[in-house]
């Protein structure tokens, strides 16, 4: 670090150091700069290293040390103001508002102390001549802060009908302060009311919107604006994240994951911050901070999760029972040292109120990968008394009922009917459903069971149901894979089920179900038959013998009825094994439909989820748009969360293709919400996560798509999700990151991707990226490395025979160029090898169309070609010198205005924006009649052009309105000129 030796040096030191992250480092470096400013002997150096520790300490976890520095400024203030210029002398008037703010969050300090600072700072601001705005303000904080509703009210008041001055707070902070206050006093719309130009970025500051972003979360949530809320604490959590002076807003995002069902997101920000439940430098952030933590670990016990290890103070382990405790305690005592200074109880109440509170949703999806913390395995229930159970008859019925009727918890009342029933004397068939249901839920590992079920019903005197037991049995032989020994076992089930039903020693429900059981593992050979004709013709002559059996026979049974809806949907999936989807499509849908005729709803899910898919193969998006629709609708509260998310995300994807973002972004939210509760968060979640970030990307939420792609990032990988997922990924979160203003994140996200396309056959995108990386490192200030990722994107132009690429990246790497020192002969070098490359282009060009794109490429480049030498131009250079680069740049921008005319109407704009620059030129180069004609020529150009073109949105009208103002202005200050 070296050595400062005079003023400037300092100046430069500390505008160096008030770009550093906030935090002890940044302080200490103050400190060592105020030294070294005394050594100067300079009073106006001490006085600025003074303002740049106060300033530092203000926005930083150590607000506590501020009063010392600024009780020096005010004693070298009233010994000597001569020293202080007009600006220190504004930045000290400025600071009271800091200190009054900063003794109310140290409760060592007395109230009395502060009403009398109060007090100075009313007077001082008098003698300066400034309003009492700022005055009202802080005493309506003072108010606030210990109870005084009345005091506060009035103080409010005074402070809106104060006149605005110089020491007025800006716009941004004043309306947080005032929506803070509407919503302390419950006023939560008028809060936000408030709020909604800070929200909506029309003021902005140092610390806005992040503060306001904080505290509209539980306003929204108490008004039932979720979608707000969500969107407030994706961005505004992005703001406070790095700024470790914000404490106070940072728990404000603690609580709202702790009153939307999002605890486990809670954790993790308390993870990302461990110094915040130890940083003691500002003692009112510190109380809102530990009654958010124990409002949060409060939540995790009443979900059963006391002892789950959770972060907290470091030293030691914690429990989320043991930090609740403690937090409560940290805070309460806080919250007393308040009161005992205040004398009242306000502060407690307050703590105790925001401890206590409740949450105001269930769950709230944020997009973020985010699981909810699972509870505990519930303790067995105990065994139920076999003497007398009285409810055993009543389960059995239900259960037989549920099945009867097929609803979606027939095999779990079957289940509760077996714990009842143990121990128990039952008679064989009750037995025998028992198990057959048992067999149902285990699935491929019921085989054993279905066995033991048809014995029992063979037992129980109904040899058709113990075939169709043995036939499940069968078919869930082939879900395991023995495909042909599941074919052969079922064959001589369905003969003797056949001819039982001839001798009429069975129902036709049992015998459909045989029938049916042999249909659906013929299926399944067909599936994997590869399109054998002979195989699909069995198959389907078996599902048209279910259809000959049962259609026309259902009556009121509803099994029945599912067996013919099951059968047409099956000839759907042959007719697409066969090829031909359009009569697969129409099958599907009258299946689906015959299951929703039949009250079955949940079983058309299925069949819907496949329509859509042979839709979307089609082409007729409409179509699988409703059958996705209907698959949800369908399956309701029944729907298990893989296939809810499943569906949420092609239905993002088919209404995004129509340009429906806003919806879109929608179902690909709940998309990543139900993979999350699937335990599928890195593979369909991550999906899930990337279309979302895509669409939030689409309506200009950089923030929110921001947050959500970094979260789905970690997650996606080449092989689970190919590497355009990843490369997609980088993209979108390198063009959130650049209009954030992020440019050197911007800049890396960009390179990785363009590394990964780099392996790929197709070099267009990688092109791309390299270029966007280059934007994304010059405005970063990185200039090297922003020419080296042109001239690699340069070379891949070249390569790709895309000219315009080339000619850009030229034109970019000559701008840069003359960033640097004597760098104007690079530049202008590279502005003519641009403009070399576009001439013998549009030589060579393919066709009209193509030509005249690139004769407008060149236009453009002997524009810019002009303008950059004539940016080029320093103002202490001779005049001599800098009137020859006028000139040249005057020849460019001529040249530019003919390339722009031999294209008609079709380039006016650019060519009367060229003509300007040409007049400006002339001007600079003391031309003033022919300035004035280009300005005239300009106006000419527009004769009749005052009406909008119909579909443009005024754009039109708006660029002549534009080019005429730049033309009579330029006449205006030629007419001005003397002489």
């Amino acid at each position: 670090m070296s050595e400062i030796t005079d003023f400037d040096a300092l100046r430069a030191a500390m505008a160096e150091n008030s770009e550093q992250p906030e935090g002890p480092a940044r302080n200490t470096r103050a400190e060592e700069l105020l030294t070294a400013a005394e050594k100067l002997n300079i009073p106006l150096a001490v006085i600025e290293a003074l303002g740049h520790q106060l300033k530092v300490y203000n926005y930083s976890s150590e607000k506590g040390k501020m009063f010392v520095p600024f009780a020096r400024l005010l004693r070298m203030w009233d010994e000597r103001p001569e020293d202080f210029d007009e600006y220190e002398t504004h930045s000290l008037h400025w600071v009271f508002k800091w200190v009054s703010a900063g003794m109310l969050d140290q409760p060592h300090i007395p109230l009395a102390s502060i009403e009398k600072w109060l007090g100075e700072m009313e007077h001082r601001y008098r003698l300066a001549g400034h309003s009492e705005r700022a005055v009202r303000g802080a005493e309506h904080s003072v108010a606030a802060h210990v109870g005084d509703v009345a005091r506060a009210e009035r103080a409010y008041a005074a402070w809106l009908a104060a006149d605005r001055d110089a020491m007025a707070d800006c716009h941004a902070c004043e309306l947080h302060g005032q929506g803070w206050w509407q919503a302390e006093r419950g006023r939560d719309a008028e809060a936000l009311e408030l709020w909604r130009p800070v929200l909506e970025g029309e003021y902005a500051c140092a610390h806005e919107p992040h503060t306001a972003l904080a505290s509209s979360l539980v306003p929204l949530l108490r008004l039932g604006r979720l979608d707000e809320a969500r969107a407030c604490h994706l961005r505004g959590f992005r703001l406070v994240r790095a700024m470790e002076s914000m404490r106070g807003a940072y728990a404000d995002h603690v609580e709202f994951c702790a009153l939307t069902g999002n605890e486990a997101r809670g954790l993790e920000l308390l993870a990302e911050r461990p110094a915040y439940f130890t940083d003691d430098g500002q003692p009112r952030s510190r109380l809102d901070f530990m009654s958010v933590v124990a409002l949060l670990m409060d939540r995790l016990t009443v979900l059963g999760l006391g002892d789950r290890q959770v972060p907290g103070p470091a030293g030691r382990e914690w429990t989320a029972r043991e930090l609740a405790a403690h937090a409560r305690g940290e805070a309460l005592a806080l919250a007393a040292r308040f009161d005992e200074r205040n004398g009242t109880a306000h502060v407690s109440e307050r703590a105790r109120a925001r401890m206590a509170r409740q949450p105001l949703v269930e769950r709230l999806p944020l997009g973020v990968r985010s699981v909810r913390p699972a509870p505990p395995p519930a303790p067995a229930a105990p065994a139920v008394p076999v003497t007398g159970q009285p409810d055993l008859p009543a389960l059995l019925a239900e259960a037989r009922r549920l099945s009867d009727h097929l609803r979606p918890n027939a095999v779990e009342a079957w289940a509760a009917a077996a714990v009842a029933a143990e121990g128990a004397e039952l008679d064989p068939r009750d037995r025998a459903e028992m198990a057959d249901h048992e067999a149902m839920a285990l699935g491929p590992e019921g085989t054993d069971l279905f066995e033991r079920a048809a014995g029992l019903y063979s037992e129980a005197g109904d040899p058709g149901e113990a075939l169709a037991a043995r036939a499940r049995g069968a078919y869930v032989r082939a879900l395991a894979g023995d495909v042909d020994g599941a074919a052969v076992a079922v064959t001589g089930l369905y003969d003797e089920v056949l001819a039982l039903y001839a001798a009429d020693g069975t129902g036709i429900r049992q015998t459909a179900s045989v029938v049916m059981s042999r249909a659906r593992i013929l299926t399944r050979r067909a599936h994997g038959g590869e399109g054998d004709g002979a195989v699909l013709a069995e198959t389907e002559e078996a599902v048209r013998e279910v259809l000959a059996l049962v259609d026309g026979r259902t009556g009121e049974d509803v099994r029945l009825a599912a067996r013919v809806a099951e059968a047409q949907a099956m000839l759907g999936e042959l007719a697409g094994l066969a090829g031909d989807l359009e009569t697969a499509a129409e099958l599907l849908a009258r299946g689906a439909a015959a299951f929703v005729a039949a009250g079955l709803p949940w079983f058309a899910v299925e069949y819907e989820a496949r329509l859509a898919s042979l839709a979307h193969h089609l082409g007729d998006m409409a179509e699988a748009e409703r059958a996705l629709r209907a698959a949800l609708e369908h399956g309701g509260a029944h729907l298990e969360a893989p296939g809810r998310a499943q569906l949420h995300l092609q239905l993002a994807e088919v209404v995004g293709g129509r340009g429906e973002a806003v919806e879109a972004a929608q179902h690909a939210l709940e998309a990543a919400h139900w993979a999350d509760e699937a335990g599928e968060s890195a593979t369909l979640g991550a999906w899930a996560r990337q279309q979302l970030g895509g669409f939030l990307l689409r309506q200009g939420r950089w923030a929110e798509a921001a947050e959500v792609l970094e979260s789905a990032l970690p997650d996606l990988t080449a092989q689970t999700h190919g590497d355009g997922a990843v490369v997609q990924t980088q993209w979108w979160l390198g063009d959130c990151l650049s209009e954030l203003g992020e440019h050197r994140a911007a800049a890396e996200r960009r390179l990785q991707a363009a590394e990964i396309a780099r392996h790929w056959p197709e070099q267009h995108d990688h092109a791309t990226l390299a270029h966007l990386a280059g934007e994304s490192l010059g405005q970063a200030g990185l200039a090297a490395e922003a020419d080296r990722a042109y001239a690699r994107a340069g070379d891949l132009w070249r390569a790709l025979g895309n000219t315009h690429g080339l000619i850009r990246s030229l034109r970019a790497r000559a701008w840069l160029a003359l960033r640097a020192e004597d760098g104007l002969g690079e530049a202008r070098g590279l502005m003519a090898e641009a403009v070399r490359e576009c001439e013998a282009a549009r030589e060579a060009a393919p066709g009209e169309e193509s030509r005249q794109q690139l004769v407008a490429e060149l236009g453009h480049t002997h524009g810019q070609f002009g303008d950059l030498l004539a940016r080029s131009a320093v103002e202490d250079a001779e005049d001599a010198s800098v009137r020859d680069l006028f000139e040249e740049a005057l020849a460019q921008v001529v040249q530019a205005v003919a390339v722009f005319a031999s294209l008609g109407d079709s380039a006016l704009h650019s060519r009367t924006g060229a003509e300007l620059a040409a007049g400006r030129l002339e001007a600079d180069l003391d031309r003033p009649d022919e300035a004035a004609a280009r300005a005239r020529a300009v106006l000419a150009a527009y004769d009749g052009h005052g009406v909008a073109v119909a579909g443009d949105g005024g754009g039109e009208a708006e660029a002549v309105r534009a080019r005429r103002a730049e033309a009579e202005q330029l006449l205006r200050l030629l007419a001005e000129r003397p002489g």
